[in-house]
């Protein structure tokens, strides 16, 4: 049987197909670039050129038993009556959000005991804060929700995506309401819940009749539904233009301390929690081979992992959050904090590596204090698995095992999902990461 994933991810997207004929075999239909479009001051998703791009995906793909549908975090489709967008979806890169998570925190203090998310000056929360259109829009709608509702006529919010917004208690899967009604946000504005393995809907005749299932629709609940781990006792880190790194629980924490400690609880795959804390990632080093002109980052990588460690950011920094000159910013963020200024880019990407291994051994580290889940390893998922140099460094200082791949984790258990909704697979969420650990074995790192 054959199912198509479309994974949309911050800077490219793709549609994949998962073969389950002879094992679990993952095929590329389709590539293509995730471009933001900055209009009169404000940058938004190119969403109409994406799902453009998504239906060529799926006709080069070719007949499939069904279709799921992930994407990014936090952002959304705002639609009138008549189910019509009103508007591209802003970028949550953009600037409208900077001055107003101070004024919604003055109205709903508890919100992280309520909803247990990282404060992130993105979070849907404090968007729709500041969108004057939302108080017009009949139905706000997420991303990968939006285009599924493209597919099939048919609205729903699947709920691994829901809890990144703020608004929803990892407690019940529910809406929090009344901390809604503070911040005032209508939150019966999203359509109703859902659940990864859920019926979305059915695409039209000219698109085959073919079954759209609800998937973990947050990749990074997709991508840690793949995780191929065989115990229980590991940490993971999700690694591309954002790192999120973390653990697995069955309820979140949702203390003061964590609160603190800048960790989220978000929904995942068969009602687990993702705890963890969202770290910028390789965007950093996106960012400065954009500015350098360079494509290929292996040369980098090879030339930065024969320096000596030398200088180490605070990647979290908010200078680094937009786009723009980064390897300026990065220099300024070293003379501030007294730390030797790159010279180079071989300097700068080895700098970009060893602060970024440096925030997972903190994060890792937190996590495992706060949640009280002991871990003997590190899964790395997501495309920092090719990444030997950072795989390695976080090894290194992490002093775990580091277990890298697969690279296409989230496609992997978006397919894993509709395929057993479809009734082509059977099992709880170890025995899929038990399959995806024998027909693709990571590649082990030792400290």
């Amino acid at each position: 049987m054959r199912f198509a994933a479309v994974d949309l991810g911050a800077s490219s997207g793709r549609v994949l197909v998962g073969d389950l004929t002879r094992g679990l075999d993952l095929i590329e239909a389709h590539r293509f670039p995730n471009r933001p479009v900055e209009v009169r001051g404000t940058l938004h998703w190119d969403i109409l050129a994406l799902y453009r791009e998504v239906l060529e995906g799926l006709r080069v793909a070719g007949p499939v038993d069904a279709i799921g549908i992930d994407s990014w975090a936090v952002d959304y489709g705002l639609l009138d009556e008549d189910g019509t967008l009103l508007g591209n979806p802003v970028h949550y890169r953009d600037r409208r959000t900077e001055h107003v998570a101070g004024a919604v925190l003055a109205k709903v203090p508890d919100l992280y005991a309520a909803t247990g998310i990282q404060f992130l000056p993105f979070n849907t929360v404090f968007q729709l804060a500041a969108d004057r259109r939302a108080a017009e829009a009949a139905r706000i709608v997420l991303i990968p929700d939006l285009l599924a509702y493209w597919l099939t006529g048919e609205l729903g919010t699947e709920r691994t995506n829901a809890s990144t917004t703020a608004l929803l208690d990892p407690r019940t899967g529910d809406w929090a309401a009344a901390v809604a009604d503070r911040a005032e946000i209508d939150v019966g504005k999203f359509p109703p819940l859902r659940s990864p393995g859920d019926r979305a809907g059915t695409t039209s005749q000219e698109l085959g009749s073919t079954p759209v299932y609800a998937v973990g629709s947050h990749d990074t609940a997709s991508a840690v539904a793949a995780v191929p781990a065989v115990t229980d006792r590991f940490g993971y880190i999700s690694s591309g233009t954002w790192s999120l790194v973390g653990v697995e629980l069955d309820a979140p924490v949702l203390t003061e301390e964590s609160r603190k400690a800048n960790f989220t609880n978000e929904l995942g795959v068969d009602g687990t929690v993702r705890y963890l804390r969202n770290v910028t990632g390789l965007w950093l080093l996106q960012e400065c081979q954009r500015v350098w002109g360079l494509a290929e980052v292996e040369p980098l990588l090879a030339a930065a992992a024969r320096l000596p460690r030398k200088s180490i950011v605070d990647v979290d920094d908010p200078r680094f959050l937009p786009p723009g000159d980064m390897p300026g910013r990065i220099a300024a963020a070293c003379r501030e904090a007294g730390e030797p200024v790159p010279r180079d880019p071989p300097e700068f990407t080895r700098c970009v590596l060893d602060s970024l291994a440096e925030a997972y051994r903190r994060a890792l580290a937190d996590a495992v204090r706060l949640s009280g889940k002991e871990i003997d390893v590190v899964h790395v998922v997501g495309g920092g698995a090719r990444n030997e140099p950072l795989c390695q460094l976080t090894a290194d200082v992490c002093g775990l095992p580091v277990l890298a791949g697969p690279v296409e984790a989230t496609a992997l258990g978006n397919v894993l999902v509709q395929a057993r909704a479809h009734g082509a697979v059977e099992g709880d969420l170890a025995t899929m990461r038990a399959r995806i650990a024998r027909v693709r074995p990571p590649r082990r790192y030792e400290p």
